[in-house]
């Protein structure tokens, strides 16, 4: 069974410790067997690449490398500070539904 994270793939989140403690991202994957989440534009790393079909010149290229999601929070809808999750059952559709402890508002 897979567990039960507080962040999902598309997800805007804030980092809120470590080296980029601040900054803001979305998140691009959930890696759940390591518990790490790439952000877009938050640990980026050089990577050192041979030439290939997508890079025929090879060298050197910028990307993000994984964070723990213990280190990020979703950004609250209608606040945009970083906020918990809370999961209750939508009446409507009968399906558990995430939302922001501080503002009580679902979160998409």
């Amino acid at each position: 069974m897979q567990k039960k994270l507080h962040i999902k793939k598309g997800d805007q989140v804030i980092v809120i410790s470590g080296e980029y403690k601040g900054q803001q991202g979305r998140v691009l994957e959930i890696i759940r067997d390591k518990d790490r989440a790439i952000v877009e534009g938050v640990n980026m790393v050089s990577k050192h690449t041979k030439p290939n079909a997508e890079n025929p010149q090879g060298g050197i290229v910028k990307k993000e490398a994984a964070i723990h999601i213990s280190n990020v929070l979703p950004v609250d809808p209608s606040t945009g500070l970083p906020t918990r999750v809370g999961r209750k059952l939508d009446e409507k559709t009968n399906k558990l539904v995430r939302y922001a402890k501080k503002s009580e508002e679902e979160i998409k």
